[in-house]
């Protein structure tokens, strides 16, 4: 067992013997509920571990390249860094949290769309020559202050939103590659590869096969002007089903085989976000208002209405679509909640919709549900909370802070960690680990992170 040197910037609570998750969240409810009532994560971090298992196990060939935006906790970077994952950064505080972390700058992807003329100077000036660009005026901006970066050219993959009218398109359109190849060219700048723009949880194996061969095409554009093409980024769009993945890899090796074959060279990676974190984080959150609203005042009936056609209750949360919900703002489903009591299976349901604190339109967490009826002061678990639920709030509609989250993890899963080979000095310095003991708040032992 090797003890911590640097002052440890948080704990991690190790689960033995028979302690579950959801005995650390009645506990913290139990806390909670003798308190202030604030909404709180809880935070698997043997979850992540076995997501990257999964993906080492079904995706060898494609190297993970985190991207950070999608959850930014300091854990989740500290436990991704010493499984030895890259990382994306769309923004200098994601490239510097990524760097405090040891993180190599060979590592690192600096992927904003639109960066700004410091930041760039900061990757620079760091050593971080990754940088995407799909247009000229960002080309232009590199040239100028980060003349030794290696460029990764974003392709619009236009299969990718050809169901959706409303998806906005990124990157550059394969028939304006070679005019921005050609520009990189007479600037200077080196272009290494390809990164092809997929939304978040594609279900179309086929985008990722048009990506890959349009890929090809511009990996033979940039060879022929002179460029030595040896990256291509798949993106994104991994919901962390295994089905998916299994079906992904079936497409993408394929295609890698055919176009990109061991003999070229060329390195494979991805940019799961989601996949790694949505399932590790839990979302207690409490009930702090209630509504009654008539069905026959509302502007039309539910397609499912509840059992014998009861009023519908409006509940309202501490926690919305300006906090720990901002996912939803961008069109994200959120998923119906479980009822943190005892209910019998018998139990009547009511037509239910959840909304945030704010009061505002917009702040409608889950449209239509059927719940029992609940009171003030009940606790709502929604899981799969991991992405995109983290940061500071968008506007301030309670006093409250942002949810504190609470790690853990178990016993069994630490070593398994141990056992991939990437738990080295330069990460987990900032783990401190405390056994979890039930209906304790709080531990006074703490044990060393074994070596």
């Amino acid at each position: 067992m090797k003890g911590i040197t640097d002052e440890p910037q948080y704990s991690v609570s190790l689960l033995e013997g028979g302690t579950a998750l959801c005995d650390v969240i009645d506990n913290h409810i139990y806390e909670q509920t003798l308190t202030e009532k604030n909404a709180f994560f809880v935070a698997d971090l043997g979850v992540i571990i076995r997501q990257h298992v999964r993906w080492r196990t079904h995706m060898a060939q494609i190297r993970p390249y985190y991207a950070v935006r999608c959850n930014s906790s300091p854990a989740v970077i500290e436990v991704l860094a010493a499984l030895g994952t890259g990382f994306i950064c769309t923004n200098k505080f994601e490239l510097e949290l990524v760097q405090s972390h040891g993180i190599p700058s060979e590592d690192i992807i600096y992927s904003g769309v639109c960066k700004q003329v410091s930041q760039i100077k900061h990757a620079a000036k760091n050593g971080i020559d990754l940088l995407v660009c799909d247009n000229e005026a960002e080309l232009r901006k590199i040239s100028r202050c980060h003349p030794n970066a290696k460029l990764l050219l974003q392709v619009s993959t236009e299969a990718s939103n050809h169901d959706n009218e409303m998806t906005m398109a990124f990157g550059c359109s394969l028939k304006d590659c070679r005019h921005l190849l050609e520009r990189a060219k007479e600037l200077g700048v080196q272009v290494v590869g390809v990164r092809s723009h997929i939304s978040s949880s594609c279900e179309d194996d086929q985008v990722y096969v048009h990506a890959i061969s349009d890929a090809r095409c511009v990996f033979d554009m940039g060879e022929e002007i002179g460029f030595n093409m040896k990256i291509l980024d798949i993106g994104g769009g991994f919901s962390g089903s295994e089905t998916q993945l299994e079906l992904i890899n079936n497409a993408v090796m394929s295609m890698v085989d055919l176009y990109f074959p061991p003999s070229t060279g060329v390195s494979i990676i991805a940019e799961p976000g989601s996949f790694f974190v949505s399932s590790a984080f839990t979302l207690a959150v409490n009930v702090i208002s209630k509504e009654v609203v008539a069905r026959d005042r509302q502007d039309k009936a539910h397609d499912d209405p509840s059992p014998n056609d009861e009023p519908e209750f409006q509940y309202y949360m501490n926690e919305g679509v300006y906090g720990s919900f901002a996912s939803k703002l961008c069109e994200t489903l959120i998923p119906v909640p479980s009822v943190h009591k005892n209910t019998s299976l018998d139990a009547p349901v009511f037509s239910s919709s959840l909304w945030g604190p704010s009061g505002d339109d917009l702040d409608q967490v889950v449209e239509h549900c059927l719940l029992p009826e609940l009171n003030i002061g009940d606790w709502l678990m929604f899981t799969k909370a991991g992405a995109y639920s983290m940061g500071q709030p968008l506007c301030s509609a309670t006093d409250s802070p942002p949810p504190p989250v609470y790690y853990v993890i178990s016993s069994r899963d630490w070593f398994d960690m141990q056992d991939t080979g990437g738990t080295h000095e330069a990460t987990l310095k900032n783990f401190s680990l405390v056994p979890y003991f039930l209906n304790s708040c709080q531990t006074e032992a703490a044990l060393s992170v074994p070596a």
